[in-house]
């Protein structure tokens, strides 16, 4: 009977284990409902596109030719090691939680720094690196957000801002890494917009931004010794200026910055700091500089432009003021320059449409450029992936708004649905780097592919990022619906099969067009989105509520709350007729998780299909693969039981 008895729960085991491995488990971390089970066979089909990889440049290496580069082996992003192009990456930190930066001393190669939060809280802590021993010192409290850290140029000092005195205000601290208990504030502040930029080459003035919004920001010296602040950039006029990356001159007599001062658009400029004269080095540009480094030797700037979503390199000579031609850049999205310390090698990272974020150098004397990481695809010939079309549609105002198309292959024949995918921000950008798994959509599915750049988006002008700021929000939906009746134009697109979704603001956005066109629309995916932005911003953490009051109204004023309160997906739920899958992180510091529940609650009410997936472990967007592999799988599900029956 015993026997019989063990039998029959071997079997029973066996039956379990088996059907469990014909679906996919959520992790312990996960909360989960009204999602179908998801069949182990959609994972595998999907697998290639969940393996990609990606590199970026972290910083050089001050006595060898190496980089540290960040990159995923595991289920997070951590700090590596490569010694030469096309070099083996040899991983130096192991954490559950994905590396934010690194950053070498100037001087030194013996240690770095890197940052790191727990969860996706986005609470930085600040960690010296001992590469002869592996062991890893705690350089910050452990409890306040730490953020921005600069080396002096003697490599003996770090500047950051942090949160700890009142956990908002954004205060300017010091520490030698190599001595921890030399940590000290040194410039109280107040606000949470302060960074630190810059050190003087003589080690006695740190450069700090302190920013307002997108459209307002100043620059400011704090005396390294006593923490006295000057102001460079005078307050009060009538046109709000932003100031944004900036580094001293060579010699400490100017600074080099971008700003968008008498222009539409970011410039780089010199600042004379004795008297405060603004030189501008790249007005014959008609696009943002968006960033820019500084060789040691101070003779050549290396900056990018976006134009038109791409990245552009440039090189400028700060002897004759002149710029020297950059030839052999592959075409994409460049971010992270860095110079080397041998003064001629300039590193950077460069995504595409058909290659993912990897690390490449420029060497300035001989024009050779050279890829250092050749980061994995999955197993997939990315050289087939489509090129994406830029666009232009007339919106309701008579306005030219842009995106970009990414058409499925010539194989999928008939009117293609679509998805709308809208950038968050709302002060960002779609740019035209490495989709991802987006791809898998578009590739495999048959489904064109919309990213719009509405008003209120970065890299088109000053006057085009305030568009929709304030009482003026309504009119980014707007855009959306004129999007919707270019699509009905087009003889390839269905706009029957539109689906929408976005992150963070966009995901607000998808929210706001879920509720305003519910009828134009077959299903919607919002991830980490605000669903009322009286709530969001009475509850996002408090050292961004003041800049966030900035671009979309202060709910304190009673006429803004109550315009607000109007326009609030939340309050107009009701509308929501459409299935919808709501994706948020429990953690997030940004967009608390309190308003996706919020939203899940009401929609429930109206009967209509609601997905929820929640991670405890995340915040402000997954960064863990297990955890971004299970949204995908769930959300391609949701995409063909709603987007393509």
């Amino acid at each position: 009977m015993k026997s019989w008895l063990r039998l029959l729960a071997l079997l029973s085991l066996t039956a379990a284990s088996f059907a469990q491995s014909d679906v996919v488990v959520p992790n312990e971390n996960l909360v989960v409902e009204g999602v179908p089970k998801i069949a182990a066979s959609l994972a595998e089909t999907v697998d290639r596109y969940t393996n990609f990889r990606a590199a970026n440049l972290q910083s050089w290496d001050p006595v060898a030719r190496w980089m540290l580069i960040t990159t995923r082996f595991a289920d997070t992003a951590q700090v590596h090691l490569v010694k030469m192009p096309g070099g083996a990456r040899r991983q130096l930190t192991f954490y559950p939680d994905r590396i934010s930066g690194a950053w070498y001393s100037p001087t030194s190669s013996a240690s770095l720094v890197f940052s790191k939060d727990i969860g996706g809280g986005e609470v930085f802590q600040l960690y010296r690196y001992d590469l002869a021993t592996g062991d890893t010192t705690l350089l910050t409290d452990g409890k306040s957000r730490n953020t921005e850290p600069v080396w002096s140029y003697a490599g003996d000092k770090l500047a950051y801002g942090s949160t700890r005195r009142t956990g908002n205000d954004v205060d300017l601290y010091v520490v030698d890494p190599a001595n921890p208990k030399s940590d000290h504030l040194l410039a109280q502040l107040n606000g949470g917009g302060w960074t630190a930029l810059d050190w003087s080459p003589d080690g006695r003035s740190i450069l700090v931004s302190e920013l307002i919004s997108a459209q307002e920001s100043y620059l400011w010296t704090v005396d390294a010794s006593s923490g006295t602040k000057t102001l460079i950039t005078p307050k009060g006029g009538a046109v709000k200026i932003a100031y944004g990356s900036g580094r001293f001159s060579k010699d400490g007599k100017g600074i080099y910055v971008t700003t968008d001062k008498d222009s539409e658009f970011q410039q780089l400029t010199y600042i004379d700091l004795s008297t405060k004269q603004h030189t501008y080095l790249s007005s014959g540009i008609p696009w943002d500089v968006e960033e820019f480094d500084l060789s040691r030797d101070g003779k050549t700037i290396a900056f990018v432009t976006n134009e038109d979503g791409f990245g552009v390199l440039h090189l400028f000579d700060t002897g004759n003021r002149k710029e020297k031609p950059v030839t052999g850049v592959p075409k994409g999205v460049i971010s992270g320059v860095h110079w080397q310390a041998n003064n001629h090698d300039v590193g950077f990272s460069l995504s595409s449409a058909r290659s993912s974020a990897d690390a490449y150098s420029l060497d300035v004397k001989t024009g050779k450029v050279e890829r250092w990481t050749f980061s994995e695809t999955g197993g997939l010939n990315t050289a087939d992936f489509p090129e994406p079309e830029l666009i232009h549609w007339k919106s309701w105002d008579g306005r030219a708004i842009s995106g970009f198309l990414y058409k499925p292959p010539a194989n999928f024949s008939g009117k293609r649905p679509v998805i709308i995918n809208i950038h968050g921000g709302p002060e960002a950008q779609f740019r035209p780097s490495f989709p991802g798994r987006w791809d898998y959509y578009v590739n495999e599915l048959g489904i064109a592919m919309i990213a719009p750049n509405v008003r209120g988006s970065a890299g088109y002008g000053k006057t085009f990022i305030g568009l929709d700021n304030g009482v003026l929000r309504e009119g980014s939906y707007r855009d959306i619906n004129t999007l919707l009746d270019w699509i009905q134009t087009q003889p390839d697109l269905d706009s029957g099969r539109v689906l929408i979704t976005g992150g963070s603001y966009g995901g607000f956005m998808t929210l706001a067009v879920a509720t305003n066109y519910n009828d134009r629309i077959c299903c919607s995916v919002d991830v980490v989105g605000p669903s009322n932005l009286v709530t969001f911003l009475e509850h996002t953490s408090g050292y961004r509520q003041d800049l966030r009051r900035v671009e979309y109204g202060d709910e304190r004023d009673p006429k803004m709350r109550e315009y607000l309160e109007g326009i609030a997906p939340a309050n107009k739920a009701k509308n929501i007729t459409k299935p919808i899958f709501i994706i948020a992180g429990n953690n997030d510091p940004r967009v608390p998780v309190t308003e996706s529940e919020q939203m899940v609650s009401i929609v429930r009410q109206n009967g209509t299909p609601v997905w929820w997936l929640m991670a405890k472990d995340e915040g402000h967007g997954f960064g863990k693969k297990k955890n971004q592999d299970y949204q995908f799988y769930a959300t391609v599900m949701f995409v063909k039981e709603y987007l393509l029956k």
